[in-house]
């Protein structure tokens, strides 16, 4: 058997039962040590001090020493019991790591970055086994998983040939209790908090008060031999925020008519960018998650264990939006006394015209969200011989989510209690951007936002998007243990895994959102419908709204049962050869649906290095992985050809049977014939070899250094093939007394898209580490530093090719399209008039087509390096007198810069890596004594590239932002303890821009959260 002689620290936190944590985690990862195998010599005859540590010195220390023996460049979490982390979620616990940050959703920290690279770039695992996401991309929601129901987290920055590939950033290993692995014969913890949001209140119908509830159990029986460990965890929160968004710049117009102006881009070199408008909301709602975690662990001999466990989370959120969304109206709009700054427009009067649709909508929107996500598995370690053991793990992760994105949304008309209401076009909206702080705003209609006699629902929309993701994994492990000089064991393994996801759009609309329909009639809102809502504090100069109650204005709309929503082509879809006539087309609602498949083959060997050089003691690993990837995805092919009439000289597109053409049917019966189902595949081999060499130069410092190949997968999403084509909608208008025929564009261009596709290949790095370890012999506590490079060879990057040769490329288009001629409106609102001929058969005109823009992903733009610095101090000043040796401090700094620039957005602006902040900074002041202990923590981080979710994605730059927490407890006894928690202590907002601040993008405040509560132990 492999002997391991610990060190004279290492034997004193074996004997407190401090490292039993660290070792067990290596069982599975990396088994070349394990507790069975140590052989602490003479450590009952050796005068080791054992070490006591209680509260958040517990954890520290763990942590440190985790670190400390790890065989790779990682950081670690852990807690001395279940239950012990206090934060929220573990996306908060893992940003008080170096070189760690999150972005905020809600004002809640949910998808990591590492190193300067965002969650899509960041690989999780939980206990030793893939994670699949509700996300709908391979992100892992971090916020989805109770702190409380986790007891360690390690992040390995540089990897090993025994992890499983697909983290460029690095690996989050996140692990659930082991009821064996306790000291005690039997662990109870229950934890009860109350808790209040402070901004709750300005907010109508918004909860204020929420709390936080779990329990959980380890016991051993059978002689020790039986092992349960059984966890429960609840939170109930108000989600609330008071915002200010703005709206993507993604207009050009000559707005300042400055003669030799050629700031703007090459297609229009005169043009300032102009805004697509902005939102003013409340938001409110609550958010429930429940957790549950169970593990059952069987050792009926000392070499053999068998363990099963599972864990299961519930995050549902409810949402409501309300408010105003200004739409200023595009590069038709009537604008006067523009203020333009950096060639943008960021102030103004904007009006009403003909084609411009400019107005302000008021809101109420209302979202659902269920996501639940179930990881369980089965793992045996057998230990065949003294010198080989083996694993066996089969496991299941499956994450679903219910998202549903509802909307009611109200305009202003002229008098609502008329027979047929007419919108009130006129609307002039004046408005003055003040960058990151809030803007100066205007309205003509202001008055009319609160009059029942003038607002009218005009629109009802709802749109479902159902993700389910599944994987199935098997793996085996070996470890050989040998006596050489140089290698002390080898490892060698296999994994295959199975990879199902599944994506399902729907849709139901009603009405209008640009004026009123006349055949889908507004609805006229009555008192009891409805509630004035005022804006308060700093936003309080805004416009009051009428806030409406959903039910209650959608059974009056719909007596006959609310519509649901269905997957439709629409009946104005191309190849719809059974549709009532002209409508809109919402054929992405089969195109955007369908299933990706993924399989991983991987195997990999590995040598575990234990040898000197002189007097120097070197340990660590050098090994290699192979991985085979198969991608699948099903689409619906278009299947046509181009027929010409040789009497008119037409070209029409018509169905081809012979490339496999079908009749396919939606939800409501609609049947189009111009696609053939198909099966996407691609497959691709990688090989990433690592190495990882730990140089002990002393017994209080050592030294890392590390490189590796790695790569990352794209979004699972990503590898849906829903290419599409679509002919832009030309309007031809008839005069009704000179009979002039009027076209909105005298060309009708082609436009396609293929921002998806299964031949997308991963992301590759190659990595270099660096870490300086010294750890403190007469207190507690470690300084490190640390450096990495990071040489990115591609990135998956959206471009648009403008325009695009499709019939170069394979794409069939028509040559001209056929569109029918309507007769000018009459009055606003008028329901659409055919033109008819002397025959009484509508009139249609021929307009010809044109190339236009064709959306793409590629994974061959330029990389670059990402490089950067980590430092990490903790320490607990155990030598200070009386009640000052309970102080402490933990503190990191990383500095992180890349050369990489992406275009993002719709190419309007060029903006640094999406999760890079040059500057994250971590700072934790605790002290304890005598049962109380207190702490303030606080993260920082620079400016980032990040996306905000208003109508529709938005990449922007986030500034930055400083987030304080506070926390105070007193063990009254062995048993029972007081905990006060305050988290964004002073209300930090989020704030964003777009191509400069001047740009407002985001103003997001979400208030202070406020705990109080009780934990019991037995």
């Amino acid at each position: 058997m492999k002997t391991f002689k610990p060190s004279t620290i290492m034997a004193a936190l074996v004997s407190s039962g401090v490292a039993f944590a660290p070792f067990s985690l290596y069982a599975q990862e990396s088994p070349e040590i394990t507790v069975d195998e140590v052989e602490v010599d003479n450590i009952e005859q050796d005068p080791v001090e054992r070490i006591e540590v209680r509260g958040f010195s517990t954890s520290l220390i763990q942590s440190l020493n985790q670190k400390r023996f790890s065989d790779t460049v990682s950081e670690q979490i852990s807690a001395d019991d279940l239950g012990g982390l206090p934060d929220v979620s573990m996306a908060d616990a893992l940003t008080r790591l170096p070189g760690i940050s999150a972005v905020r959703t809600g004002g809640q920290a949910a998808q990591i970055n590492i190193r300067g690279l965002s969650g899509d770039f960041v690989f999780s695992t939980l206990n030793g086994r893939e994670q699949v996401s509700t996300s709908g991309s391979r992100a892992i929601e971090f916020d989805q998983y109770p702190s409380e129901l986790i007891s360690e987290a390690a992040v390995y920055k540089s990897p090993k040939a025994s992890l499983i590939e697909g983290g460029i950033a690095g690996t989050v290993e996140l692990r659930t209790a082991s009821p064996l692995a306790i000291e005690e014969q039997h662990k109870f913890s229950a934890n009860v908090r109350g808790m209040y949001n402070d901004r709750a209140s300005e907010i109508s119908d918004a909860k204020e008060y929420g709390h936080r509830i779990s329990f959980s159990y380890q016991g051993k029986f059978l002689d020790d031999t039986l092992g349960v460990s059984l966890g429960y965890a609840r939170l109930f929160q108000p989600s609330v925020s008071t915002q200010f968004i703005g709206l993507a710049y993604n207009g050009l117009v000559d707005v300042d008519g400055v003669e030799g102006d050629v700031q703007g881009p090459d297609s229009c070199p005169e043009c300032e960018y102009i805004s697509e408008g902005f939102e003013m909301q409340h938001k409110g709602g609550e958010e429930t998650r429940d957790g549950y975690v169970a593990a059952f662990e069987w050792a009926p001999i000392e070499t053999f264990t068998l363990k099963a466990d599972a864990f299961i989370s519930k995050f549902d959120s409810e949402a409501f939006a309300r408010g105003f969304r200004v739409k200023l109206g595009g590069i038709n709009a009537g604008i006067t006394n523009p203020v333009v700054v950096n060639n943008s427009v960021i102030g103004g009067t904007f009006s009403r015209t003909d084609n411009s649709f400019t107005r302000v909508e008021l809101v109420n929107d209302d979202n659902q969200d269920f996501d639940s996500v179930t990881n369980v598995g089965v793992n045996a370690h057998w230990e065949i011989t003294p010198d080989l053991a083996v694993q066996f793990d089969v496991s299941r992760s499956s994450a679903e989510s219910d998202f549903r994105n509802g909307l009611l949304w109200s305009l202003v008309g002229d008098d609502a209690n008329a027979a047929n209401p007419v919108f009130d076009e006129n609307v002039q909206i004046s408005y003055l951007l003040n960058g990151l702080d809030l803007p100066d705003l205007g309205f003509n209609q202001m008055a009319a936002f609160t009059d029942l006699d003038r607002v009218m629902v005009s629109k009802y929309g709802i749109y479902p998007y159902e993700n389910k993701d599944e994987l199935d994994a098997y793996r085996v492990d070996f470890q050989y243990y040998v006596d050489t000089p140089i290698i002390s064991g080898f490892e060698f393994g296999y994994r295959y895994s199975d990879r199902e996801y599944n994506n399902d759009r729907s849709v139901f609309e009603y009405g209008n959102d640009s004026a009123f329909s006349v055949s889908q009639p507004p609805l006229r809102l009555t008192e009891d419908m409805v509630e004035q809502i005022d804006w308060s504090g700093d936003f309080a100069y805004f416009p009051s709204y009428l806030s409406i109650d959903l039910n209650s204005a959608l059974n009056a709309w719909f007596p006959d049962g609310r519509p649901m929503p269905v997957q439709t082509w629409g009946p104005g879809a191309a190849g719809v050869i059974n549709g009532p006539g002209t409508g809109p087309a919402t054929a992405w609602t089969l195109q955007e649906s369908g299933d990706v498949f993924e399989t991983v083959n991987s195997a990999y060997l590995m040598a575990n290095i234990n040898t000197e050089i002189g007097d120097l003691p070197i340990t660590g690993n050098i090994g290699v992985r192979y991985v085979k990837s198969k991608q699948s995805s099903t689409t619906l092919q278009r299947a046509t050809q181009l027929i010409t009439d040789p009497e008119s000289g037409v070209t029409v597109e018509l169905s081809d049977p012979t490339a496999g053409a079908q009749n396919i049917a939606d939800e409501v019966g609609l049947i189009n014939n111009f696609y053939r189902p198909t099966v996407i595949s691609h497959e691709y081999n990688d090989v990433l070899p690592s190495i990882n060499l730990n140089f002990k130069l002393t017994d209080d410092t050592q030294l890392r250094v590390a490189a590796a190949k790695v790569m990352g997968r794209a979004p699972i999403n990503r590898f849906a093939a829903n290419a599409s084509t679509n002919v832009e909608v030309v309007t031809a208008f008839q005069h009704r007394d000179s009979g002039e025929i009027t076209l909105s564009t005298p060309t009708a261009r082609v436009n396609g898209s293929a921002r998806n596709s299964p031949y997308l290949e991963p992301f590759y790095a190659t990595q270099y580490d660096v870490s300086w370890e010294y750890y403190f012999s007469e207190t507690e506590g470690a300084l490190v530093i640390a450096g990495f490079y990071k040489d990115i060879e591609s990135f998956v990057e959206d471009i648009e090719i403008d325009p695009y040769d499709f019939e170069a490329n394979g794409i069939v288009t028509p040559d001209s399209v056929q569109v029918p001629v309507f007769l000018t409106p009459e009055f606003s609102g008028q329901e659409a008039e055919l033109a008819r001929d002397e025959n009484g058969d509508p009139i249609f005109v021929t307009v010809p087509t044109e190339n236009g823009s064709y959306s793409t992903a590629v994974n061959n733009a330029e990389g670059g390096y990402i490089r950067g610095l980590e430092i990490a101090y903790t320490q607990i000043y155990s030598m200070l007198p009386g009640m000052l040796s309970g102080l402490g401090v933990s503190a990191s700094y990383s500095y992180t810069e890349s050369e990489i620039q992406r275009t993002l957005g719709n190419g309007v602006y060029a903006a640094n890596l999406p999760g890079l902040s040059e500057n994250v900074a971590t700072l934790t002041v605790f002290w304890e004594y005598e049962g109380f202990e207190t702490r303030v923590s606080s993260r920082y981080r620079d400016a980032f590239v990040s996306q905000q979710v208003a109508v529709n994605d938005q990449v922007v730059n986030f500034d930055s932002e400083l987030v304080i927490d506070y926390q105070a407890s007193y063990e009254i006894n062995d048993n029972w303890s007081v905990l006060f928690q305050v988290n964004n202590l002073t209300d930090e907002p989020t704030k964003s821009y777009f191509s400069s601040p001047e740009q407002t993008g985001t103003i997001q405040y979400f208030g202070t959260q406020y705990f109080l509560g009780m934990t019991y132990q037995l």
